[in-house]
């Protein structure tokens, strides 16, 4: 487990040795820079977990550094140190965000105890009580990425709330391993965490799964259910893909989430929960309100907070450290012993697009595991999984939109436009059928004639 890591920040190489000895002696792991540039192009390689910075420099200054460092890791505490101090330098420094104000000569015990706050407000233990099981909340995921990382800070700070989270990133970049660690390291681990995916259920029987329905309620009804908020109550529960959820049931889901109260189908009686909602979306929500897709209303009640995970290209330094932790899990899996892959063939998996991000690349690893002859993978087999990749098969719900919307445009195509038609022939009532186009963004005007 990692020593909390603090960057140091100043001109003067004296008091940069000085606050590096004091804490190395206090048990954290340190690095210096001369000025704003030197210090952003450190945070490029590791984040820090807190930044101390001296307030007069040459090339970028604290504030300046500050503000960079704010604009790139929202999450990270940054404490000024200056021989300059003064009331409007520390009213400035504190309305721009900074986390402390010190001035030079500084009192160690002071700086210790701004560096031990801020790792603990921050989500990050001091050195002194750092144990194994500090991390088990985000032990799934695999980074060395400074975005992640910063990432990470900010999830581990909005755990320890009840806050509703909104999850945004493209797909495969592993939303739903997020959400499972904001739930690990909240008050409600002990509880369950429920997840749906709300693309992946038939609109008729999703509001059943989500809210529960009573015997007799509907056709098929042979017995009454349990729906995800009562499953998921005291707990966490994840909706992932939100964007694709119906309008009628997006006002119910905003209902729950203003009274704490849910009516499973047939009843007449609420009935309460407490539920923390995280949810997720590969689709820009701000397009689907536009569009009226999706209720503005919602949107403000379900992103008090808002995450964004970036993809795996953009987290490239991250690509090898997974595709060994994958080849270590499909080792074990399929009895084999690779040991890693060649130079040329490393070279080639950082250099791919990854559409799929970290899905595809754990897909991509589980092949070349098994088609394996040799402990280290050649760069062959590596090219050869990434030619089958973009030629291959692809995800299931990626087929079924693709087959939704061929579906949809061979039925206007022959009711020439024909709503009305078009949905008898699909065995919908008209107001599906028109939701069915909206996602698929189909007008129906330009089949007519």
């Amino acid at each position: 487990m990692h020593k909390p890591y603090i960057l140091i920040v100043d001109d003067d190489q004296d008091i940069l040795k000085l606050i590096s000895i004091r804490l190395r002696a206090a048990g954290y792991d340190t690095a210096t820079a001369n000025n704003g540039v030197e210090a952003m192009s450190a945070i490029a390689l590791q984040r820090p977990d807190v930044v101390i910075s001296d307030l007069r420099m040459p090339a970028m200054d604290g504030m300046a550094l500050l503000e960079a460092v704010h604009h790139a890791h929202p999450a990270l505490p940054v404490i000024i140190l200056t021989a300059h101090g003064s009331i409007p330098d520390a009213v400035s420094a504190t309305q721009r965000g900074v986390f402390g104000f010190l001035t030079k000569p500084f009192d160690s015990k002071e700086l210790l105890h701004q560096v031990a706050t801020a790792l603990r407000l921050n989500g990050t233990h001091t050195a002194q009580s750092d144990t194994e099981e500090n991390n088990d909340w985000r032990a799934e995921i695999i980074t060395r990425s400074p975005q992640m990382e910063s990432l990470l800070g900010q999830a581990r700070l909005v755990a320890g709330t009840d806050a509703s989270v909104f999850i945004q990133g493209e797909s495969g970049t592993g939303k739903e391993l997020l959400a499972r660690a904001i739930h690990h390291a909240s008050p409600r681990h002990s509880k369950p965490f429920v997840a749906i995916n709300c693309g992946a259920i038939p609109e008729n029987l999703l509001e059943s799964e989500l809210f529960g329905h009573s015997k007799g309620s509907f056709t098929g009804a042979t017995k009454s259910h349990i729906g995800l908020f009562q499953s998921a109550d005291g707990g966490t529960l994840f909706l992932d893909e939100i964007g694709d959820m119906p309008l009628p049931l997006q006002v119910k889901v905003l209902r729950a989430l203003q009274e704490r109260t849910i009516r499973p189908v047939g009843n007449t009686a609420d009935v309460k929960i407490d539920v923390r909602l995280i949810s997720a979306t590969h689709r820009n929500l701000s397009v689907e309100m536009q569009n009226e897709r999706f209720r503005e209303d919602l949107f403000y009640r379900i992103n008090v907070v808002g995450l964004e995970i970036p993809s795996l290209a953009n987290r490239r330094e991250d690509i090898s450290l997974l595709a060994n932790h994958f080849i270590g899990i499909y080792n074990k899996k399929y009895k084999k012993k690779v040991h890693g892959f060649a130079p040329d063939a490393l070279e080639a998996l950082i250099a791919a697009p990854w559409p799929g991000n970290v899905r595809q690349l754990q897909n991509m690893v589980e092949q070349m595991v098994v088609l394996a002859t040799t402990q280290i993978v050649p760069a062959s087999l590596v090219q050869k999984s990434l030619q089958d990749e973009s030629n291959g098969i692809i995800s299931f719900d990626s087929a079924r939109r693709n087959f939704e919307q061929s579906y949809l445009i061979n039925l206007l195509k022959l009711t020439q436009g024909n709503v009305t038609q078009a949905a008898k022939l699909a065995q919908r009532n008209r107001t599906e059928f028109y939701r069915l186009l909206e996602r698929h963004h189909i007008q129906a005007n330009t089949f007519k004639n």
